[in-house]
């Protein structure tokens, strides 16, 4: 269900697309940001999110959800070159039953290293995210 004119809060994604809130922004495009996860599984944990507030997958439109796993496609693997991570998980929580805490389609691109446990999670040093961002960005620049 879209945002009615009810729900006038914004989403923390929301909040991010409109630089209301500070993030590591990773690329945008006209319909999608990506930036690296505030509470990280793993050092380059990304979400890909689009701009347009829709809650899940079932509401994205399918041209644009075509053009959204076209680009999770491309950042997964320079993500995956960047950080050099073992290998790539991606995850899509659709409802709360589901797992989704924030009600604004999103897809996790977690880097991932032999060894990992799904439980963990990683906190990033004083100024590891910033250069975690550059790394991904310098790497789809190439």
């Amino acid at each position: 269900m879209n945002k009615t004119e009810k729900d006038s809060e914004k989403t923390i994604f929301e909040q991010i697309i409109d630089n209301e809130i500070p993030s590591h922004k990773i690329c945008s495009s006209e319909n999608f940001v990506a930036f690296l996860d505030n509470f990280p599984q793993n050092p380059g944990h990304t979400l890909v999110v689009p701009k347009k507030p829709y809650e899940n997958i079932s509401e994205i439109p399918d041209e644009l959800l075509g053009e959204m796993m076209l680009l999770i496609k491309k950042l997964s693997s320079k993500i995956q070159e960047a950080i050099e991570a073992d290998g790539i998980k991606l995850i899509m929580n659709n409802g709360k039953s589901a797992g989704q805490i924030v009600f604004h389609a999103h897809v996790h691109i977690i880097p991932c290293f032999d060894g990992d446990v799904d439980t963990e999670s990683y906190n990033y040093a004083d100024g590891e995210a910033d250069e975690v961002a550059k790394k991904i960005h310098d790497s789809i620049s190439k």
